[in-house]
């Protein structure tokens, strides 16, 4: 008895089909790597974006009421990251006397609201990224610096 003859239903694969298959896996890998790329790219973005954050939010901590001058300072915070920080006076403002204090007194009190802004900036694969964050102290006495 033949071999053919004793099984006659079985079949196998033709190289075409071998070819399509393998042609249908290739692609669906190339997709599939390419979201696993984009998924990654998207994290180490938001790890850096959470970075200059932090960063900002520091620079923005160490402002004391002595630094409240109008002034612009700048540097390097290491890892790619690199700061900018600006102190402007916003306006002066003469405060009213308090109701205990001797009318006849020349002490007049003022205060000085500053407008802090801090940006962080970093270089990523897509160009040049930033964060920037702002915000507003009172300070005693008129402007200082310029």
């Amino acid at each position: 008895m033949s071999r053919s003859a004793a099984q006659p239903n079985q079949r196998g694969f033709t190289l075409l089909e071998v070819l399509v298959a393998f042609v249908i896996a290739a692609l669906a890998l190339g997709v599939m790597f390419d979201a696993v790329l984009g998924g990654l790219r998207a994290t180490q973005t938001a790890s850096q974006y959470q970075e200059a954050v932090s960063l900002a939010r520091s620079h923005l901590a160490s402002v004391g009421p002595g630094d409240l001058a109008g002034k612009e300072t700048q540097g390097d915070d290491g890892r790619g990251f690199h700061y900018k920080l600006r102190i402007v006076p916003a306006g002066t403002v003469t405060l009213a006397r308090a109701a205990n204090e001797d009318p006849q007194s020349d002490a007049s009190k003022q205060a000085t609201l500053y407008t802090i802004s801090v940006t962080v900036s970093w270089k990523s694969d897509l160009g040049e990224r930033q964060v920037r964050l702002d915000t507003k102290r009172i300070g005693n006495g008129p402007a200082k610096g310029g």
